[in-house]
């Protein structure tokens, strides 16, 4: 399938998958990390753009993120998984996501070729909605000024950016990585307009925690960094709103982000595993939504399996007390 659809938007993977149809909108660009409230602002003002002109609304994303490709295992923690992202944009309101694969081909591009082959051949722009420090192109040379300047020789306008502050500070996706490693899950709940949530799909694992007395719901992340690491009091429930059991549509937890040093050698890729208190079903195959609530510790590395079980059971105790004094 070359375009995805959901009930909400539609997903477009690559130059090679536009169509005519797809020509004439009114578009943003961004890495979009976390759909904050400040994202969130951007694709109202876009929305508001498009409804002016009857034109569908547009956000050009890049796969990896361009950070990524250039600091791989070194780039900041993603706040979402790339499908998570998508969602979320559909949920803020666009009608489309456009997906460009970052690669050498796509970081090679002039500033100059970038507009005319993906905004006005490509996407067939009227109205670009961008920050006005927003930096493309090769060598990032090109902003906001070339596209003004473009823009009035082909056809297009350019606006800058709502910008969201809060307690004086500008929401950004760095500044909900700092709040989550400080484990100020307020913070980033007030940043993101929600709560901080990690969502997929349940999958086997090597039933480690059944053996130490907490079977746990694995949830493979698929980056190189989390942006949490350790042990967490933690809310789940599926993402489709149905029952997790009768009658239970969330159900509290314990969950460990990380690498699991006990037990995993180098090069381990992170892990999200979540032990269901009272919960005895089959949750293999099903999407998770898993809320972050309070840290318990560090994740940390045991000298035997005897001593991390002991620990386990011990922040399953932990878990259960915090929730009783926060029900």
């Amino acid at each position: 399938m070359v375009r995805e659809r959901d009930e909400k938007g539609e997903l477009i993977r690559g130059l090679h998958n536009l169509r005519p149809r797809h020509h004439g909108c009114v578009a943003t660009i961004g890495s979009f990390d976390g759909v904050h409230l400040g994202h969130r602002a951007i694709i109202a003002q876009l929305r508001q753009r498009a409804r002016e002109r009857n034109l569908p609304s547009v956000v050009i994303i890049f796969e990896p993120q361009p950070h990524e490709y250039f600091s791989g295992e070194k780039a900041p923690a993603r706040l979402m998984r790339f499908k998570e992202k998508v969602l979320a944009l559909f949920e803020a309101g666009a009608d489309r996501v456009l997906c460009l694969q970052f690669n050498e081909t796509l970081r090679s591009l002039s500033a100059e070729a970038f507009i005319q082959r993906i905004l006005v051949d490509g996407l067939g722009i009227e109205h670009l909605v961008v920050g006005d420090d927003f930096r493309f192109g090769c060598d990032r040379s090109g902003g906001y000024r070339l596209l003004q300047q473009v823009g009035a020789e082909s056809g297009f306008t350019v606006e800058d950016t709502a910008t969201v502050e809060i307690d004086g500070e500008r929401v950004s996706s760095t500044r909900i990585r700092a709040a989550l490693e400080a484990a100020d899950f307020a913070l980033a709940a007030t940043l993101l307009g929600k709560a901080y949530c990690i969502t997929g799909r349940v999958a086997p694992g090597r039933a480690l925690g059944r053996q130490l007395g907490a079977p746990t719901a694995n949830v493979r992340l698929h980056r190189y960094r989390s942006p949490l690491v350790g042990v967490y009091t933690v809310r789940t429930s599926t993402t489709d709103g149905s029952d997790m059991a009768p009658g239970r549509r969330v159900i509290d937890g314990v969950a460990n982000v990380g690498f699991r040093p006990t037990v995993e050698g180098e090069g381990a890729q992170p892990l999200l595993e979540v032990n269901l208190f009272d919960f005895s079903g089959d949750l293999y195959g099903r999407e998770l939504a898993v809320e972050f609530c309070h840290k318990l510790r560090d994740e940390e590395k045991f000298d035997s399996l005897d001593i991390l079980k002991a620990r386990i059971a011990q922040d399953i105790e932990d878990a259960k007390a915090w929730f009783a004094e926060n029900p």
